[in-house]
């Protein structure tokens, strides 16, 4: 008996540090910095787009969606971080709701609305008159909308969990993907929801930037011309997502997979799971805070815009002096 207590006490102990620690020390102040530098840059944007860019053609339609999603995304960090700095559990059951809606919607719609922008940009490589179809704003439109409500779909099984999970513990505690319902449910939901919501619109981002290259290396005339940027673009837009991403959906596979009782692994083993996949978090959604970048290189238009706008602004302050 001695022998099985004394085992038994440091994974005890491994179980209730490193998961508190870890979210007050690490997901707080990430969430905090993200906010900071995230929220400005998508604000200067969304704000661009507005105000800034008269002419508007369907990649911009795609970018501007991105934005506001990530602005709204941005939106819902402040509270997380105050939470985890002060260890606060409870939540507002709809807020918890409405939070989650928000932060696996913006997820899965960035990949999906980079992947419509690489396919646009082939499309106009391929029709630089833009006479196709897709390449007119009423298609982006379309797509656009059909997008929210796919990815809606997607992430429609996670609702429920989170308030099946809601209800079963009074509507006070509001917990991570990975910590939701029973986990071979959640596992099979999460393996379905990685390969539709990452890894088949990574691979169509990976796709089109091959044919793009395709395409330049069959028309000599067109190497040195404007379109290499936009192939450059795709190309480093998948190699984010591949990065950012790909760590935060092994991480939550496996700490599902920990939490079945099947496996028998020790409380340490399992929270050092749960240590590692709270790691991966901010690291996928950091991608917002690089958003702002691509919607710069994209398109020239949007870039001049801002340009011509901070240079008109800077006469109206300099003649007021």
């Amino acid at each position: 008996m001695i022998i099985v207590i004394s085992a038994n006490a440091p994974q005890d102990n491994c179980s209730s540090v490193l998961t508190p620690i870890f979210e007050k020390y690490y997901l707080s102040p990430m969430y905090g910095l993200e906010f900071v530098i995230g929220f400005l840059g998508n604000l200067v944007v969304v704000l661009g787009y507005i105000f800034c860019l008269p002419a508007w053609k369907s990649t911009n339609v795609y970018l501007f969606n991105l934005s506001m999603s990530d602005l709204i995304f941005f939106c819902t960090l402040p509270e997380l971080s105050y939470n985890y700095a002060f260890n606060l559990k409870k939540f507002n059951s709809s807020l918890c709701v409405i939070n989650r809606y928000i932060l696996n919607v913006n997820m899965y719609s960035s990949i999906l609305f980079m992947m419509w922008v690489s396919v646009d940009r082939y499309l106009l490589l391929c029709h630089p008159q833009r006479e196709h179809v897709l390449l007119t704003i009423k298609a982006a439109l379309c797509i656009t909308i059909v997008n929210w409500i796919w990815v809606t779909i997607q992430i429609a099984p996670l609702m429920v969990l989170i308030i099946q999970d809601l209800e079963q513990n009074g509507w006070t505690v509001c917990r991570d993907f990975g910590s939701l319902g029973v986990p071979k449910v959640n596992l099979i939901f999460t393996s379905v929801l990685t390969i539709t919501g990452f890894v088949v619109p990574l691979v169509a981002l990976f796709i089109s930037s091959q044919r793009m290259v395709s395409v330049l290396m069959k028309r000599e005339e067109m190497r040195k011309t404007k379109f290499q940027r936009p192939v450059r673009i795709v190309r480093i837009a998948t190699l984010m997502f591949l990065v950012l991403y790909t760590p935060i959906h092994i991480m939550r596979i496996m700490r599902l997979a920990s939490r079945l009782p099947e496996l028998k692994l020790s409380l340490c083993i399992v929270d050092t799971i749960n240590a590692i996949y709270i790691v991966s978090r901010p690291i996928a959604y950091f991608h917002s805070v690089i958003n702002p970048v691509f919607y710069f290189l994209m398109t020239d238009s949007f870039k001049e815009a801002l340009q011509d706008k901070w240079r008109h602004l800077k006469r109206i302050l300099m003649t007021a002096h």
